[in-house]
């Protein structure tokens, strides 16, 4: 496994993380607990160090199943990331989204960031955060108020380090020139590259860990799914246009050549993507979604698996071949 640190202000983390929005339930049809704590040591064992949850997933049950999954490992072994600003027990003037019975609402108040603190220190069993972040930004609450509080909980020792999540450039920017940020969360895969020109620049001038949730895209990057596949109506993929039969084919044709290169490898399509998405310059980290110990053991290994010039060559030239998702109109 791989280590890179998360930002100039972080510490060392795993490059492949543990992404632990699954494993919540939420928009995912549901989760196995059991096999989820499962899932969580089976990665600790395997190389990753570095969690990644948030308070909303699974309305707190994912934190509660990290908790549970470290209970017993040594503390200073583990990078716990978190993220707060979405709250489901309060209202406020920014509807985020509403889902399975709730109405979820953005705040990023100082009060509010205090009080999600002690409720997630609280589910992870644990009395500092490694890495804190905003999920999402709030238009209610002005940047430079939410770094001050960010700091503030950094020099009280309740948390390492702070990031951002789903930010622009502009404001990556902004809130690295206000203090101390280490990472920006953002989605990229090898066919959601909008970040080539955007944050990542950003990133790279700042010293910022750059954090790519959904890598494979969902599932799409897997090479497994086609036109046929069903989803249950309580997982977010269900009706979701990105994953139309029209766009499944597509993602198949372009996939072709990384699945013949995965092949010679003696890799998954799938570590194959991952590892390409590593070694794009400004990435430093990889979450992925990890369900059961057999996608544990798969995602660790793409830590320790390097891509030749030719083969990163060879996989860009077929990310490049991807139209993008407008051109299926999604």
């Amino acid at each position: 496994m791989k280590f890179r640190s998360l930002g100039k202000h972080g510490m060392p983390a795993s490059v492949v993380a543990f992404g632990a929005w699954a494993i919540g339930g939420w928009r995912w049809g549901g989760a196995d607990a059991e096999s989820s704590v499962q899932a969580v040591r089976a990665s600790l064992d395997a190389g990753v160090n570095l969690i990644d949850t948030a308070a909303v997933y699974g309305f707190g049950l994912s934190e509660e199943i990290v908790g549970k999954a470290i209970e017993g490992r040594k503390r200073e072994d583990i990078v716990l990331a978190t993220k707060c600003g979405l709250r489901w027990d309060i209202e406020t003037p920014n509807l985020h989204a509403e889902s399975e019975g709730k109405r979820i609402f953005r705040t990023l108040d100082e009060a509010s960031i205090r009080w999600e603190l002690e409720q997630s220190l609280a589910r992870l069993g644990t009395d500092y955060i490694d890495l804190y972040q905003t999920h999402w930004p709030d238009p209610e609450t002005d940047l430079e108020a939410v770094v001050a509080t960010l700091e503030k909980l950094r020099d009280e020792g309740l948390i390492r380090a702070w990031g951002l999540c789903n930010e622009s450039a502009e404001r990556i920017a902004e809130a690295a020139r206000l203090g101390t940020l280490s990472t920006d969360q953002e989605r990229y895969s090898l066919l959601d590259r909008e970040q080539d020109s955007a944050n990542l620049p950003v990133c790279e001038e700042f010293d910022v860990g750059f954090l790519c949730y959904s890598p494979i895209a969902q599932g799409l990057l897997t090479g497994k799914m086609d036109g046929k596949r069903e989803f249950s109506d309580n997982d977010l993929r269900a009706g979701n246009p990105r994953f139309a039969p029209p766009v499944l084919e597509a993602v198949q044709a372009v996939l072709a050549p990384v699945k013949s290169l995965a092949r010679d490898r003696g890799v998954s399509t799938e570590q194959l993507v991952l590892a390409w998405t590593l070694q794009q310059p400004g990435v430093s980290h990889v979450l992925v979604g990890t369900r059961d110990i057999n996608q544990a053991a798969s995602n660790a290994a793409v830590g320790s698996i390097e891509l030749d010039s030719e083969e990163l060559a060879m996989i860009s030239q077929a990310a490049d071949a991807w139209p993008g998702f407008e051109a299926f109109g999604k």
